[in-house]
């Protein structure tokens, strides 16, 4: 099947570059272009794309506030990949907690943007948790305060254990070494975790646990030992 993209970039250059760049691969189709986020909102929803390929720095609607409302455009809303120029560019952040499923330099090879476009399409995170959380870290002074309450009432406390440990950015596999756990019992929880949050996918998983108070910029050593030390062996989970 054909990815469908939408590009918005507000440099004419760089937005015919993109597009010739993503075309040379049958597998994908530019459908539209915008040259602003206010137009790359209505392209969003008119002209149906998989994907949304977003500069961050655009003007009219810069490409944050255009995130937010393309992913929030219903159940067939895009995914987004949010290009920016830095790699610790501060606004990388706030796109990713305004619903981005990754980031892309400008700078990156043509093979590069083909992979992300296809591996956002497929409905993965293109940054590694671990990525994200180091991010967070970095621009924990761009977060709101978190929560102090339950981070989600209908989690089960091995839920929780594993949310906390998709925050470290552990795969799945070091997960249920950690936890004495089948792997295909922490995909289950993991699985579980995405629609009781309401998240895409375990990037936004690691944001809604920062967000939540669950962890906090720099604690994760200390709440991952915290989890080690109060799991055994276990034959089964909850």
């Amino acid at each position: 099947m054909t990815i469908r993209v939408l590009v918005a970039e507000d440099q004419p250059l760089m937005r015919t570059a993109l597009r010739d760049c993503l075309e040379t691969d049958p597998g994908i189709e530019v459908v539209a272009e915008a040259g602003n986020g206010e137009q790359a909102v209505e392209l969003a929803r008119t002209s149906a794309p998989d994907v949304a390929l977003v500069d961050i720095r655009m003007p009219v609607m810069d490409g944050i506030e255009a995130t937010r409302l393309i992913v929030d455009g219903g159940v067939h809303a895009p995914r987004v990949i949010v290009m920016t120029t830095f790699d610790l560019d501060e606004y990388i952040v706030s796109a990713l907690r305004a619903g981005a499923s990754g980031f892309l330099l400008k700078d990156a090879t043509a093979e590069e943007l083909m992979h992300a476009v296809r591996t956002v399409a497929a409905g993965d995170a293109l940054l590694a948790p671990g990525v994200t959380r180091r991010l967070l870290d970095s621009y924990a002074r761009f977060l709101p305060a978190p929560s102090h309450g339950t981070p989600a009432t209908d989690l089960t406390p091995r839920e929780l254990d594993v949310l906390k440990l998709v925050a470290r950015g552990q795969t799945n596999a070091q997960i249920a070494a950690g936890l004495y756990v089948a792997e295909s019992s922490v995909k289950t929880h993991v699985g579980h975790l995405l629609v009781k949050l309401r998240v895409r996918d375990r990037v936004h998983l690691v944001i809604h646990a920062y967000e939540s108070g669950l962890v906090r910029p720099g604690s994760l050593r200390a709440e991952t030992a915290e989890v080690s030390e109060s799991v055994g062996p276990v034959e089964s989970v909850e």
